[in-house]
């Protein structure tokens, strides 16, 4: 079905891409700032920068997709937002090995990426780092290298609705109720989410970090009441005579 805030874009493996409405908003505002400081060639220079971004994130959510579809998970489509990007799955597996599988994919396309980049240009030193821009190939490996190791780590924290708290949840789930792990997994990535926000803002004076943790510390009540709400569903199911697979949503 389709998405009324969002564009489709193009068709890849039988997974439709498309941008959402904030994203072209997006780029417009780096195209107006990029402008007000260089002129046009700052516009383009901030655009090209926003878009080698979202390559990443796209083949990051390819990553998850690609193992999804080897489990024989429909997946419609991918969408990006401003925040990154989304693979909506017709149905997530509730068995903890493909779970893991899938959330491990998408880091591991930014680390792979990392490594072929950091292997024909190596890492910068500060006084190349410093003069290079993304006019310059060098400049705009050295920039496709940080992110992808910045995106693939980042992922890594144990917090909903990052990959790390899915991780995180998979491996409880292979010694304990999936909801239990679903819980514990939640807690703890709230309180890393808290910290988070009390070092943004104390420490750092970065209210758009700060904001993100937010966003990490609400996203985490809502992977919860998803989880909870499914787990009275298979419930209900399962008393009507049905009980569903264990990696059936």
């Amino acid at each position: 079905m389709q998405n009324f805030w969002s564009i489709k874009v193009f068709k890849l493996f039988g997974i439709q891409v498309e941008l959402h409405f904030t994203f072209i908003l997006l780029l417009l505002l780096f195209a107006w700032v990029g402008f007000s400081n260089d002129g046009l060639l700052g516009s383009l220079l901030y655009i090209e920068m926003i878009l080698l971004l979202f390559s990443c994130v796209l083949l990051h959510e390819f990553g998850h997709c690609f193992v999804a579809k080897h489990y024989k998970i429909i997946v419609p489509r991918i969408i990006l937002l401003p925040i990154g990007g989304m693979a909506q799955f017709q149905r997530i597996p509730r068995a903890p090995k493909k779970e893991l599988f899938i959330t491990l994919a998408g880091p591991l396309v930014n680390i792979v990426i990392f490594a072929i980049i950091y292997f024909f240009v190596g890492w910068p030193s500060k006084e190349s780092f410093a003069s290079s821009n993304l006019v310059s190939f060098k400049g705009t490996m050295y920039f496709l290298m940080i992110i992808n190791l910045l995106m693939g780590t980042f992922n890594l924290l144990p917090v909903f609705p990052m990959d790390g708290g899915r991780i995180l949840r998979a491996l409880m789930a292979l010694k304990m109720p999936y909801l239990k792990a679903t819980y514990i997994a939640v807690v703890v990535g709230k309180i890393l989410a808290l910290v988070g926000i009390f070092i943004a803002i104390f420490s750092l004076f970065n209210w758009l970090l700060a904001a993100l943790f937010a966003f990490i510390y609400l996203g985490a009540d809502a992977e919860y009441a998803y989880v909870k709400a499914d787990e009275a569903q298979r419930k209900k199911l399962q008393n009507l005579g049905r009980p569903m697979e264990d990696d059936e949503i």
